[in-house]
């Protein structure tokens, strides 16, 4: 069905960032949102599965009582509802890793325990959100490729903001047939001149699967991985300036938010904002204690991109994307190696996104 958006698959962890990043989403016009994939990352994967009917909830309770807010949210009840897949529970090899030390053992902030009105506690949950997304017993991998094959060739953009095992494991199933139909690939990930955030060098998506991060941007041969000129790199050097500070959020939106030691309360505000400054109260605290008073905003980096810069099935994919103005590219060799006995990973060439302007 041509409908003029961008038509995107969202693979997320969704822990405080991915939340703020499908509200972009949910509130832009220019996309149609065919799936979410939930994967491990910023917590395990029934707790990010579960923070989808949190968000949708949350945006649902809005309308309900401030139905003017209807039109803000283009992609809360679409005509075609995304599908909800559940993801990878585990990296390609080893342990999990996981970030419940920023986004907490729910994955944001520990709603669950301290603001329990945020819980979704129905039953019949396929009923009251039917209008919103589609439950599905498929595999992520199914859900996928049926979208890649259902739409034009290289017209779906496939933002992934959390590890990357489930593109991963979809290259290795059906690399023909992804790298034939897949669109541009938008990734928030890595950190190649600043320093990680998860390790001194790393970037947490990266670390929580090295071994599928080296799959999927493994570009030495036309048989692995995906073409470089189909994909854009979101490292933390970019994205990690893209912030709000909470002074600015407490003037703006929420002159009642401080902290877990001044819980939100819902009666005295609307429930979307109940809803962020619930998570933002354990985020803001372990922001301060890392010397900083602001929420960054990697991920919502990666919507924006992807809003700015559609797919271009004319795009030659041996060169550098095609980007609009403001933005810009280039291209980077590194390597991508885990502190593991036997495991040294190949050479890898990456296009890194850099805005052509910081101000």
């Amino acid at each position: 069905m041509a409908t003029g958006k961008i038509p995107v698959i969202i693979d997320t962890d969704p822990g405080v960032d991915d939340v703020l990043a499908i509200l972009l989403a949910l509130a832009s016009p220019e996309l149609e949102i065919l799936a979410y994939v939930v994967s491990f990352g910023n917590t395990d994967v029934h707790a990010a599965y579960e923070n989808i009917y949190r968000l949708y909830q949350a945006v649902g309770r809005q309308i309900t009582s401030h139905p003017e807010d209807k039109d803000r949210f283009p992609n809360f009840s679409p005509e075609v509802p995304p599908v909800l897949a559940l993801g990878p529970h585990g990296p390609l090899e080893g342990g999990r890793h996981h970030a419940q030390y920023f986004h907490g053992k729910d994955g944001l902030g520990d709603v669950s325990q301290n603001h329990p009105e945020l819980n979704v506690h129905s039953e019949d949950r396929s009923s009251i959100f039917r209008a919103n997304f589609t439950t599905t017993t498929k595999s992520a991998v199914e859900v996928v490729l049926e979208l890649l094959q259902s739409r034009p060739k290289r017209s779906i953009t496939y933002i992934a903001l959390g590890p990357l095992t489930g593109l991963a494991l979809l290259l290795r199933g059906h690399g023909e047939v992804v790298r034939k139909n897949i669109g541009r690939v938008v990734i928030m990930g890595g950190a190649l001149d600043v320093p990680g955030n998860a390790t001194a060098v790393a970037e947490f998506n990266i670390f929580a699967d090295a071994h599928a991060a080296n799959e999927v941007l493994g570009f030495d041969t036309s048989e692995r991985g995906l073409p470089s000129g189909r994909v854009v790199l979101l490292p933390l050097d970019i994205t990690t300036i893209h912030e709000i500070p909470f002074p600015f959020y407490i003037k703006h939106v929420d002159p009642t938010f401080e902290s877990t030691r001044k819980p939100s309360i819902p009666s005295t505000k609307s429930p979307l904002v109940h809803f962020s400054s619930s998570f933002f109260e354990r985020t803001r605290e372990v922001m301060i204690e890392f010397g900083k008073d602001a929420m960054e905003l990697h991920d919502i980096v990666a919507i924006w991109c992807a809003i700015e810069n559609p797919s271009d099935p004319t795009d030659n994919e041996d060169d550098l994307p095609v980007m609009s103005p403001g933005w810009a590219v280039v291209k980077r060799n590194f390597s991508i190696e885990r502190c593991v006995p036997q495991c040294a990973l190949n050479d890898g060439a990456f296009i890194i996104l850099e805005p052509e302007n910081l101000q």
